[in-house]
């Protein structure tokens, strides 16, 4: 018997093009997507989110802190049903940045986003995890 070698996997043409977002980064994106006039002063409407996507036990054990943007936490499995949710909140328009533990649940959700319609969504890339290591080491690893 003999095996097929595995192909890799491509993403399909109407599949979006989710950027990634290091936590290295992060701060740089927070000032490309935050409107800093005298006209449009920093309100929470116009304050960057977080989307944290983490179960809430993760949560507990480590979280970004609040600074220059919102953080919001709804679990993974809970996405698909409060998008109509997010939409009326933030609008489609709104940046967000999607959080998870290593960063693949949270660009599973971004995905979710832009195929939804909301157009400036990036995925932290590395996650929590990567946050620790490139941004903040006082939030705990786990």
């Amino acid at each position: 018997m003999s095996l097929t070698p595995l192909t890799p996997l491509q993403p399909t043409l109407d599949q979006p093009m989710i950027d990634q977002l290091t936590p290295t980064d992060f701060a740089d994106w927070l000032l490309r997507v935050t409107p800093i006039t005298p006209i449009t002063p920093i309100t929470p409407a116009t304050r960057p989110l977080v989307l944290d996507v983490r179960e809430p036990w993760e949560l507990q054990t480590a979280s970004v802190k609040e600074d220059g943007f919102d953080l919001l936490h709804i679990p993974m499995r809970d996405v698909p049903a409060r998008l109509a949710e997010l939409k009326d909140a933030h609008g489609l328009t709104h940046p967000i940045a999607v959080l998870c533990h290593h960063g693949m649940r949270s660009d599973h959700i971004a995905t979710l986003l832009a195929e939804n319609g909301f157009t400036q969504v990036v995925n932290v890339a590395g996650g929590i995890d990567a946050w620790t290591q490139q941004v903040d080491p006082s939030v705990p690893t786990y």
